[in-house]
């Protein structure tokens, strides 16, 4: 699985079926020292260097598992994806990424 994609199509590439949605989730716990970092920075400006590498991270993961879910299915790339992000609980962070596994021509 290569191509991964927010639009609707690949360019230059016809789709030749749609397999089915596809998603892939990770749920990321947040510890106190990140928490009480981000927050002096916040107070004091600047960004938040480890919640933004949590974030890339977490991001990486879904897409990769909803890569894998669409590979298992025999798919030649995802299309329209989408990438949410949720909090849980208050101390846990869900990222979900979704889009529509295709075979192209």
């Amino acid at each position: 699985m290569a191509i991964i994609t927010t639009t609707g199509g690949v360019e230059g590439r016809t789709i030749a079926g749609y397999l089915g949605i596809v998603a892939g989730e990770t749920v990321m716990g947040v510890n106190a020292f990140k928490d009480i970092a981000a927050g002096f920075r916040n107070i004091v400006g600047g960004r938040s260097g480890k919640y933004e590498e949590e974030l890339r991270k977490g991001r990486d993961t879904a897409i990769e598992e909803m890569a894998h879910r669409a590979g298992e299915l025999g798919a030649d790339a995802v299309v329209g994806v989408k990438i949410d992000y949720e909090t849980v609980g208050g101390q846990m962070l869900m990222i979900t990424a979704s889009g529509t596994a295709v075979k192209l021509a």
